[in-house]
């Protein structure tokens, strides 16, 4: 048996095809397990396979296998955070500034709540920092696709989304600041501690600027029978940002969200790309992200610090939830819904761990003492994420809602 693993994992080394179509079709059985348990989201099932698969399962995929599978990775956190990022839009922020008020509030406080935690926990000005900056992020990626397995749709939604944005944005700016004080801390030059995390966030927003004219100028010339032609515009258009910010040596990650919103802001209602579905299309992205995710837990980190872990956990879940339940009223929403947007809040990945590996790169000493401890969090996030999700569309009733809901 273990002659037949170790050949099998021998056949997925330096072979990203082979690895690419294994998680799609164990992920897709995984998918197909997970649906069989009606309160089980899909998501649970890809990460249970990837775990399975991964290295603290068979061992299927190792480490070499997994880093091959960044630019697919990449690619599926893109498209997630461009359509992310196209909810964002100024006249929709205009007009309900209570709910931006919220996330604004929501974001700090939980920076607050979680710094104050590590600090107290390892004595480090700039754990807590760091630490407290990647804490306000959550993922898009649960939220969008639990939403579109439930076929939901309605105002919860529509604040969850809005307000996950926000703490997307905010968490990068948080990390921007945070950044340079750590960099200094650890011996860098003022100028280049600035620089660094400057040059990274103003040259990705400005590359995906400059993708988002190009995209939105060639949308505007699709007719109404060529609306087929713009999901591979959008498609196109992350990959751009997505290959300048690796060429340019910037935020890959805040590029793409970027360009949702300077997508959002340039185009017009009838050529929009910011409506654009994802479809069974957006199935391959999202079974490969999950199934990495699943791969990639790191349990023996989340049973040498289970503690600290759960710390983190009840405590950014009860600052998100709490603050955005107590200001519910300020977007008009009843307790119930401003609950259940706060829940949808929970979930923690993608831009988390991106944020974490810039910490590594830059700062490799202090980057291991932030991870151990933010990674076994988010082996908690990503198990209890998805249930928590889909349990929050259930408890206001938006399940379904797309479905019934007439077409434009």
């Amino acid at each position: 048996m273990n002659e037949f693993m170790d050949f099998l994992t021998h056949l997925g080394r330096d072979n990203l095809v082979l690895t690419f179509g294994l998680l799609l079709v164990l992920g897709a059985l995984g998918g197909v397990l997970a649906a069989r348990i009606r309160w089980l989201p899909t998501i649970t099932g890809y990460m249970a396979i990837g775990l399975v698969m991964g290295p603290s399962g068979l061992a299927l995929l190792n480490e070499g296998a997994l880093a091959q599978t960044k630019v697919l990775v990449d690619v599926a956190l893109g498209l997630i955070l461009f359509k992310l990022g196209a909810a964002l839009h100024p006249v929709k922020a205009w007009r309900t500034p209570g709910l931006v008020m919220t996330g604004v509030a929501e974001s700090l406080l939980t920076a607050l709540v979680i710094g104050m935690l590590l600090w107290w926990l390892s004595g480090s000005t700039l754990v807590a920092l760091l630490g407290g900056a990647v804490a306000v992020s959550s993922s898009p990626a649960v939220l969008i696709h639990v939403a579109h397995e439930l076929d939901a749709e309605g105002p919860t939604l529509d604040a969850a989304e809005m307000l996950v944005a926000i703490n997307n944005v905010a968490s990068f700016l948080f990390f921007t600041l945070a950044l340079p004080i750590a960099l200094v801390g650890q011996g860098e030059t003022v100028w280049k501690a600035i620089e660094l995390p400057l040059l990274s966030m103003v040259g990705a927003a400005a590359a995906s600027l400059v993708i988002a004219l190009i995209i939105t100028r060639v949308s505007r010339a699709t007719l109404a029978h060529e609306e087929h032609l713009r999901f591979p515009l959008v498609v196109g258009g992350v990959l751009l940002v997505l290959g300048l910010s690796q060429a340019l040596n910037v935020s890959a990650l805040f590029g793409a969200l970027s360009l949702g919103i300077a997508t959002r802001w340039l185009e017009r209602r009838r050529s929009s790309l910011s409506a654009i579905e994802f479809g069974g299309g957006g199935d391959v992205f999202f079974i490969t992200l999950f199934v990495v995710a699943g791969a990639r837990l790191h349990l023996h980190d989340l049973v040498q610090y289970w503690p600290v872990a759960l710390a983190f956990v009840g405590a950014r879940t009860a600052a998100k939830v709490l603050t955005v339940t107590s200001l519910g009223t300020l977007f008009g929403y009843p307790p119930k819904k401003a609950f259940a947007t706060g829940l949808l809040l929970v979930p923690m990945a993608g831009l988390a761990i991106g944020l974490l590996q810039t910490t590594s790169t830059l700062t490799p000493e202090l980057g291991t003492k932030v991870s151990a401890i933010v990674l076994a969090a988010i082996a908690v996030f990503e198990t209890i994420g998805p249930p928590v999700a889909a349990w929050a569309i259930k408890f206001v009733g938006e399940q379904g809602s797309a479905k019934s809901s007439p077409n434009p």
